[in-house]
C-alpha cells in the first residue's frame, strides 16, 4: 500500500484518506490506520487532508527520440546523485515516442534492478509512452526486470517476449544468464539471428563471441543479480547489428587484479593498485590483448578469442565498469582507437556492447 499512496500523494498531495481510499479500491479506516501508523512519511493538516513528506524523489528523463546508452549516461549525470540521497525514490519517465536502442536498455535494466537488489524504491513510469512501453514488452525487458520495480501504469498480464519469442527477424529477446546451466539456447539464438544477418562465414566468430562473453557473466560475475544478453539489428545511415551482454557484478579490474602478482608482474607493477587510471588501463590491456586469467592459466575471461574473432568485423566495442567506459574501435582487422570516459554516475559491473557494421 505505501507504494501507491506514495505515489498518489506525490502526484495529488493534500487528499483526504476518503479520496485516497477510493482511488486504491479499499476501506478508508485501512488508508486511516496506515497513515497514522506511518507518520515519519506522512502529515496531515487541520483539515484532514495528508500529504507525503517521504522520501525525496529522483527523477530520470527519457525524452522522445532514439536514445543510445551514451543518451542514457547524459540523462543520468543530469539526475541528483544516487550514492548522495541513498533513501530516495528513483523515477524513470518516458516521454512519447522515446525509442531506447538495445544498449542504452541494458544499462536502464541493469540501474533499476541493482537499486531494487539496494532496497531503494524504483518506478517506471510509461504513463505517456505506449509504444516505448511495447517495444520493451516484446524485447522481454519486463521478463528480466526485478519483481519490486513498480511499472506505471502496470506491468503486461503476460509477456510479448515469450509469446513471440524467435519470430523478430531483428530481434533476440533479452534472456538471462544463468550460473547453473551453459545457456546455449541463448548463445545458439544470438549466433543464428546475427549469421542470418549476415553470411555463413561468420558462424564461428559470433559463436565465439556469444558464448565467451556470456560465459564470463556466469562465472566471474559474482553478485546474485542475474546478468543477461540481447540483440537487435538497426538500419538508419548505417546498418549494424547491436549485441549486449550485462551483469552486475564486482567488473574487470577487481576480478583480475587479485592475480596479477603471481601470474603476471608486469602487470602488477603498471596496474596492481586500485584506481580509476589503474583500472581503466588493466580493462583497455585484458579487451585490446586478452591471455590474462585469474589462475593464471588459459581459462582467462574469454576476451583474447572474442576480440581475435570480432576484429574480423568493423567494429565498435564498449565496456561499461562502475565509473568508467572504454570504446574500442576496429577497422579491417586493426584496433584504429581506444576513447576512454570518465565521470559516469556509478553503475555496478560490466555492460559489454558490439556494434557490428555491416556496410
Amino acid at each position: 500500500m505505501r507504494r501507491e499512496i506514495d505515489f498518489i500523494l506525490t502526484r495529488t498531495p493534500g487528499l483526504k484518506a476518503k479520496e485516497i481510499a477510493k482511488r486504491l479500491g479499499v476501506t478508508r479506516k485501512e488508508v486511516n490506520t496506515f497513515l497514522h501508523q506511518n507518520t515519519d512519511r506522512y502529515v496531515k493538516d487541520d483539515d484532514y487532508c495528508w500529504s507525503s513528506i517521504g522520501a525525496n524523489e529522483i527523477e530520470i528523463t527519457l525524452p522522445g527520440k532514439w536514445l543510445t546508452a551514451d543518451d542514457f549516461e547524459s540523462r543520468l549525470l543530469r539526475a541528483d546523485d544516487m550514492d548522495s540521497s541513498p533513501g530516495s525514490l528513483v523515477r524513470v519517465v518516458f516521454t512519447n515516442r522515446c525509442k531506447p536502442m538495445i544498449d542504452c536498455t541494458a544499462r536502464l535494466l541493469s540501474l533499476a534492478n541493482q537499486c531494487a537488489h539496494q532496497g531503494r524504491e524504483v518506478e517506471l513510469d510509461f504513463s505517456a509512452a505506449d509504444s516505448t512501453f511495447t517495444y520493451l514488452d516484446r524485447a522481454g525487458f519486463f521478463d528480466n526486470l526485478a519483481p519490486d520495480v513498480v511499472v506505471l501504469p502496470e506491468r503486461p498480464s503476460e509477456s510479448a517476449a515469450v509469446r513471440h519469442r524467435g519470430n523478430s527477424d531483428t530481434l533476440v529477446e533479452f534472456g538471462c544468464v544463468d550460473p547453473d546451466i551453459e545457456n546455449d539456447e541463448l548463445i545458439n539464438q544470438l549466433t543464428e539471428k546475427f549469421v542470418a544477418r549476415t553470411t555463413s562465414d561468420y558462424l564461428t566468430a559470433a559463436y565465439t563471441v556469444f558464448s565467451e562473453l556470456i560465459k564470463n557473466v556466469a562465472e566471474h560475475s559474482e553478485t546474485p543479480i542475474p546478468g543477461f544478453a540481447g540483440l537487435q539489428r538497426y538500419q538508419g545511415n548505417r546498418e549494424h547489428i547491436q549485441t549486449v551482454i550485462s551483469d552486475s557484478g564486482i567488473g574487470i579490474a577487481s576480478t583480475l587484479r587479485p592475480s596479477l602478482r603471481e601470474h603476471y608482474p608486469h602487470l602488477f607493477t603498471q596496474f596492481g593498485q586500485s584506481s580509476l587510471e589503474s583500472d581503466m588501463g588493466l580493462v583497455a590491456e585484458v579487451m585490446s590483448k586478452g591471455e590474462i586469467s585469474r589462475s593464471g592459466g588459459a581459462n582467462g575471461l574469454g576476451f583474447k578469442s572474442s576480440r581475435e574473432q570480432a576484429v574480423k568485423f568493423n567494429v565498435l566495442f564498449s565496456v561499461r565498469q562502475e565509473n568508467f567506459c572504454l570504446k574500442l574501435l576496429y577497422e579491417n582487422g586493426a584496433l584504429v582507437d581506444i576513447k576512454r570516459e570518465t565521470g559516469l554516475r556509478k553503475l555496478l559491473g560490466t555492460h559489454i556492447c558490439f556494434d557490428f557494421f555491416l556496410a
